[in-house]
C-alpha cells in the first residue's frame, strides 16, 4: 500500500504528461510552451476534447458556440440568494453549476465549459453589491470573462494574459481533482456529477486554494531589501513558502515561466503597478537562494502559484476567486478526461487492506 497512491498507475491517458523531472508538460503531443506561445483558451479546448465526441469540431467552432451558451446560462444568475452569496466564490459557484442538468454528450461540455466563466464573474460583481453582467457572445471566452468581471472590454495585453493563463492550467495528469472526476465517471453518472466532484476536490488548499497567500506573504515582506530577512524568518518558525515546491517537479515549475512571461506585457503596458513585479521578483530569488541553502537535499523550486497569483491579481480578480478562476481553466481537463474514462475505462474500485480489530474467537 502507498499512502497518496504514489507511483501508483490508475490511468493510461492521451491527453497530457507531466515530466517531473525534466520539467516538461506536454498536452496532446504539444510542448506548454508552444502552446501558450501559439493558442487561446478555445485551441487548447478543441485539442484535448479532438476525437473525445461524435461531433466533429476546431477552434472556430467551439468558440462560435461557447459564446451563446453563456448567455443561454446568465439565466442561472438569478438563482444567486443571498445565501448563496454568503459562501466562498468557488463554491457559490459550484452551487450555480449544479443546476446544470447532467449527461454525456457534447452539448453538456459546451454548457459545462461557459459556465464556470459565466458564473464566477456574476457572483464576484454581487458579492461586491454591482449587477451582474450579461455575456456577450461575440467575444472570446477570455475577453468575456474579463468584461463580465470589470464592466469594461479588456486591453489585448490583458485578453492575453488570461488566456495564457487558461492554456497553463487546462490539464495536468492524474491531479485530485482529475482524478476525482475520472472517478465518477467511472460510473457513468455524467460529466456535470464529474465537474461538480473535481471542484469540490479543488477548492481543498492541498490542491487549488493556495495562490492567494502568495500576495500575502509578498505584502508583507513590503520591500525588495527586506525579502530575505521576512522569508528566512518564517522558516525560522516553519512556516512554507507559498509559491515553491511542487508533489510532482523536481525542477522549476514549467507553468511559472509561461505565466511570468504573460505577466510582463501587461506590466509593460503600464496596467499593473511594475514595482509590485520587482518586489515579487526579490520575492522569489531571496526565497530559492534560502530554500537551497536550508533544505539542499529537497528540491523546491517556483511553482504555479507563485505567478498566477500576480497575474489574476493584475486582471482584477479577488484574491479568494483564485480557486474558482482555476477551475474555469481546468473544466476542459476534466471533461476530457471524464470523457476518456467513460470510453476506454472501467469502473474505478480499487482494493483497501482492513487493519481494524478482528472478532475474538467464542
Amino acid at each position: 500500500m502507498k499512502s497518496g497512491l504514489d507511483d501508483v498507475i490508475a490511468a493510461e491517458t492521451q491527453l497530457s504528461d507531466v515530466d517531473g523531472a525534466a520539467g516538461r508538460l506536454i498536452i496532446r503531443g504539444v510542448s506548454l510552451d508552444d502552446l501558450v506561445a501559439t493558442s487561446r483558451y478555445e485551441d487548447v479546448s478543441a485539442l484535448l476534447l479532438g476525437g473525445l465526441f461524435q461531433e466533429g469540431f476546431d477552434a472556430g467552432k467551439l468558440r462560435a458556440l461557447l459564446g451563446p451558451a453563456r448567455v443561454a446560462l446568465f439565466d442561472h444568475v438569478a438563482a444567486a440568494d443571498p445565501a448563496l452569496l454568503a459562501l466562498p466564490p468557488v463554491e457559490a459557484m459550484r452551487a450555480l453549476i449544479a443546476r446544470l442538468e447532467d449527461g454525456e454528450d457534447f452539448n453538456a461540455a459546451i454548457r459545462l465549459m461557459a459556465a464556470p466563466a459565466v458564473f464566477l464573474p456574476a457572483v464576484l460583481r454581487l458579492k461586491s453589491g454591482k449587477a451582474a453582467i450579461r455575456p456577450d457572445a461575440s467575444l472570446s471566452q477570455a475577453a468575456d470573462i474579463l468584461r463580465m468581471l470589470n464592466g469594461t472590454l479588456p486591453t489585448v495585453e490583458q485578453t492575453a494574459g488570461l488566456d495564457a493563463y487558461l492554456v497553463t492550467i487546462s490539464d495536468h495528469g492524474l491531479n485530485a481533482s482529475t482524478f476525482a472526476s475520472r472517478v465518477i465517471a467511472s460510473t457513468h453518472a455524467g460529466l456535470t456529477s464529474s465537474v461538480l466532484a473535481a471542484i469540490s476536490a479543488l477548492k481543498g488548499p492541498l490542491h487549488g486554494g493556495a495562490p492567494g497567500p502568495v500576495l500575502d506573504m509578498i505584502e508583507a515582506v513590503g520591500k525588495p531589501e527586506n525579502a530575505r530577512t521576512w522569508l528566512a524568518h518564517e522558516l525560522d518558525r516553519g512556516e512554507r513558502l507559498m509559491g515553491f515546491g511542487h508533489r510532482i517537479y523536481r525542477v522549476r515549475d514549467p507553468r511559472a515561466d509561461a505565466l511570468k512571461a504573460a505577466l510582463r506585457p501587461i506590466v509593460t503596458a503600464g496596467q499593473v503597478d511594475d514595482t509590485r513585479m520587482a518586489l515579487a521578483e526579490a520575492v522569489e530569488q531571496a526565497a530559492l537562494a534560502l530554500l537551497r541553502e536550508r533544505k539542499p537535499d529537497r528540491p523546491l523550486e517556483t511553482n504555479v502559484e507563485f505567478y498566477t497569483a500576480l497575474l489574476l491579481d493584475a486582471l482584477g480578480f479577488p484574491r479568494d476567486a483564485f480557486t474558482g478562476v482555476f477551475a474555469i481553466g481546468r473544466t476542459v481537463g476534466w471533461i476530457a478526461h471524464a470523457r476518456e474514462q467513460v470510453l476506454d475505462g472501467r469502473l474505478i474500485r480499487p482494493q483497501s487492506r482492513y487493519i481494524g480489530p478482528v472478532p475474538r474467537a467464542a
